[in-house]
């Protein structure tokens, strides 16, 4: 059975980055980033997300000069099930729609998935998984940096979610991954 992981940055407070963390060393996380990669074999992403992240990352794969090149090329072959209510098919590459319930989808694709399944956002989509209690591995990449303000994946929490924390890696350029799974 597959577990659900999700990989996701966050500031320091806890809110979604948007667009705060352009002048990060990125190549430091690349690693883990393929160490999760190489776990799974399908990509769930929201509607909003999929219309940038999956060309983005097929253009990239088609760059073998480029740093992120494998992450890209694994990106681009992994079976992405895109959440939707307004799409009825995909046009992107390996890529179906999925339009039924949230939770009775993700346990079927956990349930016919060997290997894991990983979530990259956004922040409404991963909110909804974790309210849901759909997420079995947190891997979160805090970036130093704080706005007081934003979007929380926490945000549709109506309870307390306790959280183990399994490991954490401070980066040279300071991002720091916490992974974490639900007690």
């Amino acid at each position: 059975m597959g577990r659900l992981k999700l990989q996701m940055q966050i500031t320091v407070d806890g809110f979604d980055p948007s667009g705060n963390n352009d002048d990060l060393p990125w190549d430091e996380i690349k690693t883990y980033s393929l160490e999760l990669l190489h776990s799974a074999d399908t990509i769930i992403l929201g509607r909003k997300t999929a219309t940038e992240f999956i060309p983005y990352w097929d253009k990239a794969a088609g760059k073998p000069e480029e740093s992120w090149y494998e992450v890209a090329r694994r990106i681009s072959d992994a079976r992405k099930v895109v959440f939707s209510q307004s799409l009825d098919r995909s046009d992107w590459n390996n890529s179906i729609v999925e339009n039924g319930n949230l939770s009775e989808v993700i346990r079927r694709l956990k349930a016919e998935n060997d290997k894991d399944i990983i979530v990259y956002g956004g922040v409404s989509f991963v909110s909804s998984l974790i309210a849901a209690g759909l997420i079995d591995e947190f891997h979160l990449f805090v970036n130093p940096i704080a706005m007081g303000r934003g979007s929380s994946i926490f945000a549709a929490l109506d309870r307390a979610v306790k959280l183990e924390l399994k490991k954490s890696v401070a980066y040279a350029g300071g991002v720091v991954l916490l992974h974490y799974e639900p007690r």
